[in-house]
């Protein structure tokens, strides 16, 4: 199974960016997919978590700005970002966990999902 994302870029406060990461491979039925993001001198940190029932849960620092959604048929989970802070500026990570249907906080959590993408750079500006 590889993860792909994509979306990344230079974006400016008060636009808007969506990413997305595919899971290539994955044949199963129940799993999780989620965003996590890290900073400059920031540890990594969950944004956004999905299960394939659609539930979802948000960081508090992007609830009513960032959306996440899933496709289960293309195994491709999204992030619709409104951007209007410079801590948007992370690499972003996609994670997912195949086999594992997660609820709540577990969706944020790092141990939740068992592959990782390589990471896509978004850097907010003024």
């Amino acid at each position: 199974v590889e993860l792909v994302e994509s979306g990344g870029g230079p974006v400016q406060s008060g636009g808007s960016l969506t990413l997305s990461c595919v899971a290539s491979g994955y044949k199963g039925v129940g799993y999780s997919m989620a965003w996590f993001r890290q900073g400059p001198g920031n540890e990594r940190e969950g944004v956004a978590g999905v299960n394939n029932y659609g539930a979802t849960n948000y960081a508090d620092s992007v609830k009513g700005r960032f959306t996440i959604s899933l496709d289960n048929d293309l195994k491709t989970v999204y992030l619709h970002m409104n951007i209007s802070r410079p801590e948007d500026t992370a690499m972003y990570y996609c994670g997912a966990g195949l086999g594992r249907v997660m609820w709540g906080p577990a969706l944020l959590r790092e141990s939740t999902y068992n592959y990782w993408g390589q990471g896509t750079q978004v850097t907010v500006s003024s």
